[in-house]
């Protein structure tokens, strides 16, 4: 018996869904609004492999729920709504409360809403989708997926923050990471390519895109990741710093009269590889400017691959042994160029042995870039959050 599910991934002011027909793993549609709650926004599905864009003023996420599913029937996707069977909504936060995904009910809506300091821009926006969701399917069930649970296998030694214990104990201030569903789901993939058990590997997963995190998995579960309090810690994004001197914040924010909220914004949007490079966050953007002898844009580059390589270097060392490394997220699974540049830097110290012309002609597509002899496998493998979305709603709703 066949049932479909649509796994949901809402921000701000966007919706992404993708439906599938589970057990197959169909994909039926996927699509996408953007700028809710501005003068005008997007509405993008795709029907019969063709994209469809409807451009009018979305209010909120009800009206973009709404639409959505109206154009679910009205392109005859679906028969009626009684065919949707469960909805799953990613969840950037959910704190040390949840180590697995959950089916919805009060108190975890409660949880939720109150981990918001956590993730201000996702946790308010994720209960204001699924409240949306809610309404217009009122008696189909609904799981939450959370960001943050595959790494409640931490341990106090790596999710501690070495400051007065008290502000963990008190205002629960530790690392949570993120992209948990991610790292998790390339974790287990990468294991069935290579036809072997993921819980007796060890491997290093790197979800590199605009937000970005590393994570370190021993035997299957997390026992170190990149991302810290909120997704501004750990390596060098697109606009996000990644760690930084403290110091640095009190500095600045003398120096620029700032207020808490000013800082917030330059750490979060105006940092990263966009406030290095004065370019642009975008990493095919840095790359033309390096291929033009810019020299901010080559100095991004660098600072970005060095910070990577930090990272990777250190949990190489921590796990004792790596059986297999992988790359996923937009940059890590299309940019050839930033890959090779970490790779190389890796190469003595992991005793790599890549395929460098096989690597120039990955886009997007599951490959091994590594040769035999190498001590460490090393995959591109693109990530699929939905897919485990889907997965744990079937799973948790008993629908199959």
């Amino acid at each position: 018996m066949s049932s479909k599910v649509i796994a949901v991934n809402s921000g701000s002011s966007s919706l992404k869904f993708k439906l599938f027909d589970m057990p197959s793993e169909e994909v039926l549609t996927s699509g996408q609004v953007e700028r809710i709650g501005q003068a005008m926004g997007t509405f993008t599905i795709k029907v019969n492999g063709e994209k469809i864009v409807k451009e009018q003023p979305f209010p909120d996420h009800q009206a973009a729920v709404d639409l959505l599913l109206k154009s679910l029937v009205e392109y005859k996707i679906v028969d009626s709504l009684e065919d949707i069977k469960g909805v799953g909504h990613r969840i950037v936060q959910g704190g040390s409360y949840f180590d697995q995904s959950v089916v919805v009910d009060d108190d975890v809506v409660a949880k939720v809403d109150e981990l918001k300091e956590l993730a201000p821009l996702h946790n308010a926006a994720h209960l204001v989708c699924y409240r949306a969701f809610k309404k217009a399917l009122p008696h189909v069930g609904h799981v939450m997926v959370f960001d943050t649970a595959f790494h409640q296998t931490m341990k106090p030694e790596s999710y501690l923050f070495p400051v007065p214990y008290e502000w963990y104990t008190d205002y629960k201030v530790r690392r949570y990471g993120a992209h948990g569903t991610s790292h998790q789901y390339v974790n287990r993939r990468c294991a069935e390519l290579m036809g072997r058990d993921y819980r007796e590997m060890n491997m290093i997963t790197c979800h590199l895109g605009n937000g970005a995190s590393i994570t370190a998995i021993e035997k299957g579960k997390c026992i170190n990741t990149s991302m810290g309090l909120t997704p501004l810690g750990g390596i060098m994004m697109g606009t996000r710093s990644g760690d930084t001197d403290p110091t640095v914040v009190f500095y600045m924010m003398k120096k620029l009269n700032a207020t808490p909220d000013d800082m917030d914004d330059y750490f979060n949007k105006k940092s990263g590889m966009l406030g290095v490079s004065g370019i642009s966050s975008d990493a095919r953007d840095i790359q033309a400017a390096v291929e033009q002898g810019n020299e901010r844009a080559i100095i991004t580059e660098d600072l970005y691959r060095n910070r990577v390589v930090n990272v990777v270097g250190g949990y190489y060392m921590e796990l004792g042994h790596v059986d297999a490394m992988v790359f996923t997220a937009g940059l890590g699974e299309n940019d050839t160029h930033t890959r090779e540049r970490i790779l190389k830097h890796l190469e003595e110290g992991m005793g790599l042995d890549i395929d460098y012309d096989l690597n120039a002609r990955v886009h997007g597509t599951e490959a091994c870039l590594s040769k035999p002899d190498s001590k460490v496998a090393v995959w591109v493998i693109p990530t699929n959050e939905e897919l485990v979305i889907a997965r744990d709603t079937v799973r948790l709703l008993g629908l199959n």
